[in-house]
C-alpha cells in the first residue's frame, strides 16, 4: 500500500508539470505519414566571404511582437509534452497493484517479458510510418558521405557540402539507422522543444543588441525556411575609440550631445520615454521597444517545462556523453597534428596571444601582497594625512592604526587575513568578511571604496598599480566590476567623477558594473519603502544622462568605458518567492523579503532594453546583461540566464540540468569560469566541471574573480591558466582556445577584437573565421568544433521534420 500511495504521488506531481493555460487540443498534434524532403541547406561556404541575401530591415518592435506569433509554437511544444506525460501516468496506473493482481498485459501471457519486448519492436518496425522516418532521417544525416562522391548532389546534411570544411585531418564518421539513439518520437519532441528554445534566446538577444551565434541563427532558419537574419539591425554601438589611445586624452569629449528634453517615469517596473510632458501625461511614449512581462513569463514557463521532461532529458544527456566521447576521438587521432600545425605559427604562442579576464572585482584586483606594499607605504610616509571622519571628529591615519593595534612594522600578509582558507567554504557571510583588511571594516573603507572622506584616492592609486602591471604583461587585458548599489540618485555621479577627478584608465582595461541583491538589507534598515525605489536609483540617472548629457558630464564620458551590467550576491540563499503572474510589481514590493533571482534579471534585462535601443538613437555606448550564475542555489537561475544573459560567470550547477548543458552548448553561450574562487567557496578544484565543459565544445574562458582571495602572484590570470593546465593537463592548443573564447566574450571594442582574433572572427564561420597567425589556435581544432556543432544543429533540424 506504501508503494501504491509513492507510486501515485509521483503520477500527480507528473500531471503538474505545466500551467492549464499551456494546453491546447489534442487535433492540432496529427500529423502526416509521408515524410518531407530533408532540410535543404543553404550554399554557404564557410571558406569564402558571405554572400548572403541582405533582407530589408523591419520595425525595430518586430522581435519582441513576434512573441504573439510565437506562443502558437511554444504551446504546441508544450502540449506535446503534457499528453506525453498525461500518458505516461496513465501507464503507470496498471502498475499501482501489480504485486496483488496479475493484469491483462502480464509479460507471462506473451511468453515472458522478453519476448513480449522483440514483438513489440517487430511491430515497430513494420509499421510504414516509421520505416519511412527511419529512411528520411538516414538520409538526411548520412548525406555528407555521399556528398563526398557526388559533390554536385543538393541533398541536407548533418555537415552539409558547404558546411564541411576543407582542412584536412582525420574525421569521425556515424551512419546507420537510430543515428540519435532515441526513439524516434522521442527524437522528434526533443528536437522541437529545443529548436524552440534556441527560439526563444534568439529573440531575447536581439532586442537587446546582444550576440548570438551565426552559425546556429543560420540554422534556425533553415527549419521554417525563412530568410537569414539581418546581422546589422541587432548590433549595438560600440565605444568610441577616438577618445583613448597611446597619444589621445581618454577623458576629453569632443563633442557632447544636446538635450532632448524627454520625460521619463516608470511603469510597472520599465523606465517609459516620453516626447513631452503632455505625452507623458496622455499616456503616450516614444517608439522603443518596451518588453511585455507576460510574453517573458510564457517564455520562461516553457523553458520549465523542457527541462523537466524526462524524454527530453534523456536525449540531451546522451547528446553530451556523445560529444564528450567524440572529443577524445578526435584527441587520439588528431592532437599530434594539431601540435604540429601551431609550431608552424611564427612569433606567437600561449603566452603572447590576448587574454581577458572577463570576471574580476575592482575591490579585490590586487593580490594581498601588493595591498600589503601599499599600505605600508602609506602609513610610513603619510601617517598624519586625515583619512576619515567619525562624526565631527577626523582621524589620521595613524590615528586610525593606533586604535585597531597594527603598525607599519607588524602587519603581515598573515595579519591581513585577506586571503579565503578551509573556514569560506559554503559560507559566503565569511567570505565577505575577507574583504576587510585585518579583519577591519575601516581600513576597508578608506583603502578599497570609491566613496569616502579623501574620494577613494587611495583606492584609484592601487587599481592604477593593477593597471600598470597589465600594461607591462601587455597580453593581458581585464573587466574590472564596479559597484552600483541603488541606494540613493546620484551613486551614477559621484563613480563617474572618482573615475575621472583621479584619471583611473588603460587600455588594458574597460569596466562592469555590478549590482548586488540587497533589497532585503536596505529594507531592513528602512532605508527603502519598495523595490521600485532600488531600480529607480539604478537606472533613472542613466537615462537622465543619455537623454542630457550636458547635465552629466562626468558620466557621459565614464559610461563610454563600461561594457555590461552584472548581478551579484549569495546565489544559495533561500528563495521563497517563484515569479509568475501574480508576483506583485516592483512598486508593490514592500515586504521585508529580496525578489528572487529571475525578477531582478527580468527587470534588469528589461530596462536595459528600453535604455539600449535609445542610446543606440543617440550614437551612444549600448551595454549587456552578464551576471554571476550558476555558482550555487537553484538551476532555475540558469533558465532566465540562458532566456536574458549574453554570457554568465560561473555556470557550475549546469552539470545538474542536461537540458540546460545542452543548450548553453548550441547556443555558445559563453561561461566565464573561476575554479580557484570555486575551490574556496562552493567545489572542490578536482570536481570542477571546466575541462568537461572544453571538451564538449562549450563556449568557456578562465577568469581571476577574486585575486586578493585566492592568488599569489602578480599575474593571477597567468595563474589561473597554470593551474588548470596542470591540473587538467591542457595542451598548448586547449588554453590557446580558451585565451580566444576570453576575448570573444569580453565588452572590449570590436577594433580591438578583430586586431586580436582576425578581421573576420564575427563576418564568417568555422576556419575562415579563425586567424591561426594571431590566436594561435590550429584550423583543426577550429574545424572540429564548427563540424561537430552543425552536425548537432543539422540533426536537430531533420529529427523536427521527422513526422511532418
Amino acid at each position: 500500500l506504501v508503494k501504491a500511495q509513492v507510486l501515485h504521488c509521483c503520477s500527480c506531481v507528473r500531471k503538474a508539470v505545466l500551467p492549464s493555460e499551456t494546453s491546447l487540443p489534442a487535433s492540432k498534434m496529427s500529423s502526416v505519414a509521408k515524410p518531407p524532403p530533408p532540410v535543404q541547406t543553404p550554399t554557404v561556404d564557410s571558406t569564402s566571404p558571405s554572400s548572403q541575401q541582405q533582407q530589408p530591415e523591419t520595425p525595430r518592435r518586430s522581435l519582441w511582437a513576434k512573441s504573439s506569433a510565437i506562443e502558437s509554437r511554444w504551446q504546441n511544444v508544450a502540449q506535446l509534452i503534457m499528453t506525453r506525460q498525461k500518458e505516461e501516468a496513465e501507464d503507470h496506473k496498471h502498475d499501482l497493484f501489480q504485486d496483488y493482481e496479475v493484469g491483462e498485459d502480464c509479460p507471462i501471457v506473451f511468453g515472458g517479458t522478453k519476448e513480449k519486448h522483440i514483438d513489440q519492436e517487430l511491430q515497430e518496425k513494420s509499421a510504414e510510418k516509421t520505416r519511412k522516418s527511419r529512411k528520411f532521417l538516414k538520409r538526411a544525416m548520412t548525406a555528407s558521405s555521399e556528398m563526398e562522391a557526388e559533390p554536385a548532389a543538393p541533398t541536407a546534411s548533418s555537415v552539409p557540402m558547404k558546411d564541411r570544411t576543407t582542412v584536412e585531418y582525420q574525421r569521425i564518421l556515424v551512419d546507420g539507422e537510430g543515428i540519435a539513439g532515441v526513439p524516434l518520437r522521442d527524437l522528434q519532441d526533443a528536437s522541437k522543444g529545443l529548436l524552440e528554445a534556441l527560439t526563444i534566446r534568439e529573440k531575447y538577444m536581439r532586442l537587446n543588441f546582444q550576440s548570438f551565434p551565426k552559425t546556429t541563427s543560420r540554422y534556425l532558419r533553415m527549419v521554417d525556411n525563412e530568410p537569414v537574419a539581418n546581422e546589422s539591425e541587432f548590433v549595438g554601438v560600440d565605444e568610441d575609440t577616438d577618445w583613448a589611445g597611446k597619444y589621445g586624452d581618454p577623458f576629453r569629449c569632443r563633442s557632447i550631445p544636446d538635450n532632448l528634453n524627454y520625460s521619463y517615469k516608470t511603469v510597472e517596473g520599465v523606465v517609459y520615454v516620453y516626447k513631452d510632458a503632455a505625452s507623458m501625461a496622455a499616456g503616450h511614449p516614444i517608439d522603443l521597444p518596451y518588453p511585455d512581462k507576460d510574453a517573458f513569463l510564457k517564455d520562461y514557463m516553457l523553458m520549465l517545462a523542457l527541462m523537466s521532461d524526462g524524454p527530453i532529458k534523456s536525449f540531451c544527456y546522451r547528446r553530451l556523453q556523445f560529444l564528450d566521447a567524440r572529443f577524445k576521438m578526435q584527441q587520439l587521432l588528431n592532437e599530434l597534428a594539431e601540435s604540429a600545425e601551431t609550431k608552424q605559427s611564427p612569433h606567437r604562442d600561449f603566452y603572447n596571444v590576448r587574454k581577458v579576464d572577463t570576471h574580476i572585482h575592482a575591490s579585490a584586483c590586487m593580490n594581498q601582497k601588493s595591498l600589503l606594499n601599499f599600505m605600508r607605504t602609506k602609513i610610513n610616509q603619510f601617517a598624519g594625512e586625515i583619512v576619515i571622519k567619525a562624526g565631527d571628529k577626523e582621524k589620521t591615519l595613524k590615528e586610525v592604526f593606533d586604535e585597531e593595534g597594527l603598525t607599519g612594522y607588524n602587519l603581515t600578509v598573515d595579519s591581513l587575513d585577506c586571503h579565503a582558507d578551509r573556514q569560506t567554504f559554503h559560507r559566503f557571510d565569511k567570505f565577505n568578511s575577507k574583504y576587510n583588511p585585518a579583519g577591519c571594516g575601516v581600513l576597508r573603507d578608506i583603502f578599497i571604496k570609491t566613496d569616502n572622506f579623501i574620494h577613494g584616492r587611495y583606492f584609484a592609486e592601487i587599481v592604477k598599480q593593477t593597471m600598470s602591471e597589465l600594461e607591462f604583461s601587455r597580453y593581458q587585458y581585464a573587466e574590472l566590476r564596479l559597484s552600483i548599489y541603488g541606494r540613493s540618485m546620484d551613486e551614477w555621479d559621484r563613480l563617474a567623477e572618482w573615475c575621472i577627478s583621479n584619471r583611473v584608465f588603460s587600455n588594458q582595461v574597460r569596466w562592469m558594473i555590478q549590482v548586488p541583491r540587497l533589497y532585503d538589507v536596505y529594507r531592513s534598515k528602512g532605508s527603502m519603502q519598495n523595490f521600485q525605489q532600488m531600480l529607480d536609483n539604478v537606472f533613472l540617472p542613466l537615462f537622465d544622462a543619455t537623454i542630457n548629457p550636458q547635465k552629466h558630464h562626468d558620466l557621459h564620458i565614464f559610461l563610454n568605458y563600461v561594457t555590461g551590467f552584472d548581478s551579484v550576491d549569495d546565489e544559495s540563499k533561500a528563495e521563497r518567492h517563484l515569479f509568475n503572474q501574480r508576483s506583485p510589481t516592483p512598486d508593490k514590493w514592500d515586504m521585508n523579503d529580496s525578489p528572487p533571482y529571475t525578477y531582478y534579471m527580468y527587470y534588469m534585462y528589461a530596462n536595459l532594453v528600453v535604455l539600449n535601443h535609445l542610446r543606440k538613437e543617440r550614437g551612444m555606448r549600448t551595454f549587456n546583461l552578464r551576471p554571476h550564475c550558476g555558482e550555487a542555489g537553484d538551476a532555475r537561475h540558469l533558465v532566465s540566464a540562458f532566456m536574458l544573459s549574453e554570457n554568465i560567470s560561473h555556470g557550475l550547477n549546469l552539470k545538474k540540468s542536461p537540458v540546460l548543458y545542452y543548450l548553453f552548448y548550441l547556443a555558445q553561450v559563453g561561461i566565464a569560469m573561476s575554479p580557484l574562487s570555486n575551490n574556496s567557496l562552493f567545489l572542490d578544484y578536482n570536481r570542477n566541471p571546466l575541462y568537461e565543459y572544453l571538451a564538449r565544445g562549450l563556449n568557456i574562458s578562465l577568469s581571476t574573480d577574486d585575486p586578493l582571495q585566492f592568488h599569489y602572484t602578480r599575474e593571477p590570470l597567468m595563474e589561473e591558466y597554470a593551474i588548470a593546465a596542470q591540473v587538467w593537463k591542457l595542451t598548448n592548443c586547449d588554453m590557446c582556445e580558451i585565451a580566444r573564447n576570453s576575448v570573444a566574450m569580453s565588452g572590449l571594442p570590436e577594433k580591438m577584437k578583430k586586431h586580436f582574433l582576425g578581421e573576420h572572427y564575427r563576418t564568417k564561420e568555422g576556419p575562415a573565421a579563425n586567424a591561426v597567425l594571431k590566436t594561435n589556435i590550429p584550423n583543426i581544432r577550429v574545424a572540429y568544433r564548427f563540424e561537430t556543432l552543425t552536425e548537432e544543429l543539422a540533426l536537430l533540424c531533420n529529427g523536427a521534420k521527422v513526422f511532418d
